[in-house]
């Protein structure tokens, strides 16, 4: 949704963040787009969303599957 603006605003950073916790699930897809995304996202822009990555995992650990 954030990285094609459906329904929302595009967003790199929520994108980028999103894919990062599904990414630490286990998904290869996931994966493939954070690769993609990366070319178009400044090093701050991804320094921000791998943050904001950790501080959601930490506000809540239900994020990460079983």
């Amino acid at each position: 949704m954030y990285f094609l603006g459906e329904e929302v605003k595009d967003d790199p950073v929520a994108a980028y963040t999103w894919w990062n916790i599904a990414t630490a699930n286990g998904n290869d897809t996931a994966k493939e787009h954070i690769n993609t995304i990366t070319g178009e996202m400044t090093k701050e822009q991804i320094a921000e969303a791998q943050k904001l990555s950790r501080e959601m995992i930490e506000a809540n650990p239900k994020l990460m599957g079983d």
